[in-house]
């Protein structure tokens, strides 16, 4: 068996050694290793709960209602392509694994992912390499783990329809991965994790109701931003209160971002599922706390490593359902152009209460603050990644 942790450090270097060129490597976006547009549209999945899809791969009938192949004992090749490590990507990949484990038991098939998972630590060329050799290695179905990853795969699939289930792509239509969220068209169908953008503000107004300045800080290099930033504007338009912009293309980039709204004395920072921001959490909290400003992301792993609130999207529910879906698709024979794309919005406020000491809040009033706006109000510590 190959090494995996090898073949990822392998992919990696290969970018500087290796010339390659993959034909029609897809938009600018998922060439240079920019994500999609996120959406802040309703939460409730197209496709039903993700119980649904794990019944039916239980059950041995597909979601669309056609009977499954005989797939007992059967191994299937699945290939995970990681677009780079944080908490939030990290807890997607892990679940996605356990998931299929857990569901490769239970039905009587593997499901070899091990010889076929890769980290293309966002770099575009790096993740065309990776999508030549999984396309040579004959996998079954390939899973993309964000915007940029899935365009790649999606591109290398063109001409060879692997099927493709994306995770965490915040705006599948407008990063035309899909026709719709409804009805795919192709070989590639997947979860979103479109935000609400509206709900993680209205936590900040609770928190604090006479809030004037709010600092937006978000990655200008990821489409995944765009939309919640958008969304972020017109909110506070609406709401006469002022707000500034700041970005960075890099760990580095975000931080003289993040200085830069402490200088300029925002009240408050909102940050969409941006994974730029997510991989320099941590060298930026504890500027932010220390400042007096408190941070609201659009997930917990935010919070996690070191935001004051994140709410939203539950990743691991997320990679759960992503591999329910791979399951459908390989062993139910499942049309991935007629797999409804899934959504996710738990309604959760995850506070991390290291930070809420750090800015001199009390807890209880927090969370009876945000109770609500809220289906339920969770607790975290200070963390690099989630405890399996």
């Amino acid at each position: 068996m190959k090494n995996p942790a090898f073949r990822k450090i392998a992919a990696i270097a290969a970018a500087g050694i290796m010339t390659f060129s993959l034909a029609a490597c897809g938009s600018s976006s998922a060439a240079s290793g920019t994500s999609a547009a996120g959406s802040s549209a309703s939460s409730t999945s197209a496709a039903g709960t993700s119980s649904e899809s794990a019944t039916a791969s239980v059950t041995g009938t597909s979601v669309s209602g056609s009977s499954a192949p005989t797939s007992s004992g059967k191994t299937f090749k699945v290939g995970i392509v990681q677009y780079v490590d944080d908490a939030s990507l990290n807890q997607i990949e892990s679940n996605i694994e356990s998931e299929l484990d857990a569901k490769g038991k239970e039905l009587g098939v593997t499901f070899d992912y091990s010889d076929y998972t890769y980290n293309g630590q966002a770099d575009g060329t790096v993740l065309q390499q990776i999508a030549s050799e999984l396309i040579a290695d004959q996998v079954d179905i390939i899973v993309p783990i964000a915007t940029p990853t899935a365009q790649i795969m999606q591109t290398a699939t063109k001409d060879d329809p692997i099927p493709v289930v994306f995770a965490a792509s915040s705006d599948p239509v407008g990063a035309n991965l899909v026709k719709s969220m409804d009805a795919p068209g192709s070989n590639i169908t997947g979860t979103s994790d479109a935000l609400n953008t509206e709900a993680v503000l209205n936590l900040m107004l609770a928190q604090n109701p006479d809030l004037s300045y709010v600092g937006l800080l978000y990655s200008n290099s990821e489409d995944a931003s765009k939309q919640p930033i958008a969304d972020a504007k017109a909110y506070l338009d609406k709401k006469g209160i002022k707000y500034i912009e700041k970005t960075g293309t890099d760990t580095t980039g975000i931080t003289d971002a993040a200085n830069a709204l402490i200088a300029e004395g925002v009240d408050a920072v909102f940050t969409p599922t941006d994974n730029t921001v997510m991989t320099a959490e941590l060298a930026i909290y504890q500027k932010l706390a220390e400042a007096g400003i408190p941070q609201y992301c659009g997930a917990d792993s935010f919070a996690l490593n070191g935001a004051f609130v994140g709410y939203g999207v539950d990743y691991a529910n997320l990679g759960t359902a992503t591999a329910d879906m791979v399951v459908d698709i390989l062993v139910n024979g499942a049309d991935p152009a007629k797999t409804p794309v899934q959504t996710f919005d738990n309604g959760i406020a995850t506070i991390n209460t290291d930070v809420c000491k750090t800015l001199g809040y009390d807890l209880d009033k927090v969370k009876a603050a945000f109770k609500p706006y809220c289906t339920s109000v969770e607790e975290t510590t200070t963390a690099k990644e989630f405890e399996n």
